[in-house]
């Protein structure tokens, strides 16, 4: 009777090791395709954080207009 439970947990962690496989392997492949792996890799990231500020900047204008309104809309 022992043995009843054994095949579940084989065919779990089987199937896990293979999620986890496959995940690995589909962002490793992602990564390539989006030049994260090259000569120019450090490119992606200095492209990220340059679209970051942008965005960072157009929103943080943005509320501090909101919370002035707010100011003065209490007093």
């Amino acid at each position: 009777m022992n043995g009843d439970y054994v095949y579940p947990s084989i065919f779990f962690s089987y199937f896990l090791f293979f999620m986890f496989l496959a995940g690995g392997i589909f962002f490793f492949i992602r990564s390539l395709r989006d030049g994260y792996w090259g000569s120019n890799s450090e490119e992606v990231k200095y492209i990220a954080m340059l679209g970051d500020d942008e965005h960072l900047g157009e929103d943080s204008g943005s509320k501090q207009n909101t919370n002035q309104g707010d100011a003065h809309a209490r007093s």
